[in-house]
């Protein structure tokens, strides 16, 4: 009994999402609503962080949903209003980030540390152990010396 409702509690939980877009969000055209919903998939939601605005149901992802509808009603093109949202909120506001001079780092940053990390792994299995260096520069009196203090402690 418990498993079904453990089951059926996250059933609901994974499909809240699918009902975030209201019906009276919607506008009644159909290019610019499928406009609307491919620019709101592209856009974080700033109270969910890691929610689309499609998918949020937070009151701050209703606002900008109908806002970029608004702005399509009014005939700005999907850039202007990328551009608009940005310049308001910031570049926070954008899913995936664009890649600019001052993003590199967020673009760039991951394959970095990859090959600083195969480069790590690749010196440290190229050089040789510092055991066998210093085996090798023990004088002939030092190894028959070591030889005895083995030999005595065993």
């Amino acid at each position: 009994m418990r498993r079904l409702a453990a089951t059926l509690m996250l059933l609901v939980a994974l499909a809240a999402p699918a009902f975030a877009v209201q019906p009276d969000e919607m506008l009644k055209d159909p290019a610019l609503e499928a406009r609307a919903r491919h620019l709101s998939e592209g856009l974080r939601c700033l109270v969910c962080q890691n929610e689309s605005i499609d998918d949020s149901n937070a009151p701050l992802a209703h606002d900008l949903r109908v806002l970029i509808r608004e702005r399509l009603k009014s005939g700005d093109t999907d850039k202007q209003v990328i551009d608009y949202l940005v310049a308001r909120y910031g570049e926070f506001v954008l899913l995936k980030p664009r890649f600019e001079t001052r993003t590199l780092v967020l673009w760039l940053g991951p394959f970095a540390i990859l090959l600083i990390g195969i480069a790590i792994v690749w010196s440290k299995r190229t050089r040789p152990s510092s055991a066998a260096g210093a085996e090798a520069v023990l004088s002939a009196e030092e190894k028959s010396r070591l030889s005895r203090l083995l030999k005595s402690g065993s």
